[in-house]
């Protein structure tokens, strides 16, 4: 027998394409900052001031590809979650809430502590495009776990039809 189709919520839907497009924003961040080679080699070359440079090229190669596979599994990753969310799955409202969650707390960290003149007293650089993507990453995430919440009995809803087509 085959599942009704009960259509998805707006503000679920809206919800949905919020964490897309968050991680997608993260992800865009993430592989320029790999495509910056000069200060991967630059890092690389001070923390291993041994090494010769065939040595830090592999490496930085190295890891470059593996950012690019955690970048692409990543995303893969939140859409998945996003998807399942948004076709009542309460477990995938769970998992995108924690890690919702620690993404806003972490991002409003990084504010606060570039606000506050903290990391400049640190001595850690923060760029103005991280500061944005940070800042832009913690609203979208923000807004997207209320509206997750928002709709919470598509949720609801949906466990009942679920189990209603298990064998018994």
């Amino acid at each position: 027998m085959a599942r009704p189709l009960t259509p998805i919520p707006k503000l679920i839907n809206v919800s949905r394409w919020l964490w897309i497009t968050s991680a997608s924003i993260g992800m865009v961040r993430f592989v320029s900052q790999l495509f910056d080679r000069e200060t991967l080699v630059a890092e690389a070359r001070r923390q291993n001031p041994e090494l010769g440079q065939d040595q830090i090229d592999a490496g930085v190669n190295g890891g470059i590809m593996f950012g690019l596979l955690i970048a692409v599994a990543f995303l893969l990753a939140y859409t998945r979650l996003a998807n399942a969310m948004a076709r009542g799955r309460n477990w995938a409202r769970i998992v995108l809430t924690v890690l919702g969650a620690a993404s806003v707390a972490f991002g409003l960290f990084r504010l606060v502590v570039f606000f506050s003149g903290l990391a400049a007293e640190l001595g850690v650089e923060m760029r103005p495009v991280d500061l944005a993507v940070a800042f832009v990453t913690t609203v979208l995430e923000a807004a997207a776990i209320v509206l997750m919440y928002r709709a919470s009995a598509h949720f609801r809803t949906r466990v009942t039809v679920d189990s209603a087509f298990k064998p018994s």
